[in-house]
């Protein structure tokens, strides 16, 4: 079980995340223009509940696991913006989601987010749109597609990982939490962990792994700084989707055991994605000021999952042929 793709799995596996309550890496058909309150029209506490809809903003979100998160908050009635480092991307997602939702409730633009002027580019253009976010998830991340020891992995590589995931996720969360201060009724941020967040070694990926586990730690420090500034209106989240079955986890199915896991824990990003978005939305919906940890790949569930296959034979060959 040394395999790295086992350790994939390992986030949901440590007994200590069934203590919390809730890509392969763990890492409007028509419609009449919604009137965008204005900030000072919402409530000014976190203490009351959040009225829908909400606009929500995710980054990385032109594919995968984004990309379906932000159908399933359009489906609910939000408004979103989408963004990519890629503009054939940001295009190409725009218009299939216009098709489906409407022109009025969807817009996209670029943006690295491991440059500060892009991101704060980005929470101008969200202004501009929406006049505030509610909801903004930070789902932008990057392995570089590199499946190699970390002996082997080159400097642009490592540059890549290190720079988008954890610089990028830094500037995203201060962004972020600027914006969302300076609006009365405030905002939550989601933080997407993945392999490594929980301190496990991950094997072929050991950079993503090592960005991965400080993404639990700048959440953990961002909500102390938050509380030691009494800043009330503003929430810091970890949010966790498990094995989605991405081009990102396919690409690293080379193994008995890779396919073995993916087969068995992995789920398309629409099934994810329609399970947390719910989740997401009830938490400004209820008033909620306290932090969470959302998981979709609860350890009760990937136990479960791993039993009925060794004593049933169940989900084999799901997403890919095992040998």
């Amino acid at each position: 079980m040394a395999n790295s793709m086992f350790m994939l799995c390992y986030p949901c596996l440590a007994p200590k995340t069934l203590h919390h309550d809730n890509e392969f890496l763990k890492f409007s058909s028509f419609s009449i223009k919604p009137t965008k309150p204005s900030s000072h029209s919402r409530l000014i506490t976190m203490s009351l509940p959040m009225q829908p809809p909400y606009n929500v903003l995710i980054t990385g979100s032109t594919k995968g696991i984004g990309y379906a998160l932000a159908k399933q908050f359009l489906k609910a009635g939000d408004n979103i913006i989408i963004s990519s480092r890629s503009e054939e991307r940001v295009e190409s997602a725009l218009n299939n989601l216009r098709q489906d939702f409407g022109e009025h409730h969807v817009w996209g633009t670029t943006c690295d987010v491991k440059k500060g002027q892009d991101v704060k580019d980005l929470v101008a253009f969200a202004q501009k749109n929406l006049n505030y976010i509610d909801i903004w998830i930070n789902n932008a991340g990057s392995n570089a597609y590199s499946f190699k020891p970390l002996a082997e992995a080159s400097d642009e590589d490592l540059i890549e990982v290190v720079t988008t995931n954890t610089l990028g996720l830094m500037i995203c969360c201060r962004e972020a939490i600027k914006m969302m201060r300076n609006q009365p009724q405030g905002g939550h941020v989601f933080n997407i962990d993945g392999a490594g967040s929980d301190g496990r070694p991950t094997p072929r990926f050991a950079a993503y792994g090592a960005t991965k586990r400080s993404v639990v730690h700048l959440t953990k420090s961002l909500q102390a700084e938050l509380q030691m500034q009494d800043v009330k209106n503003v929430v810091v989240h970890n949010l966790s989707p498990g094995m989605v079955t991405t081009d990102l986890l396919m690409s690293g199915a080379t193994t008995k055991q890779a396919k073995f896991f993916i087969n068995v824990l992995a789920e398309p990003a629409e099934v994810v994605a329609e399970y947390l978005v719910p989740r997401i939305r009830s938490i400004p919906a209820n008033g909620s000021s306290r932090p969470t940890y959302l998981r979709f790949l609860t350890g009760i569930k990937a136990y479960s999952q791993i039993f009925s296959r060794l004593a049933f034979g169940a989900r084999r060959n799901r997403h890919v042929l095992e040998d």
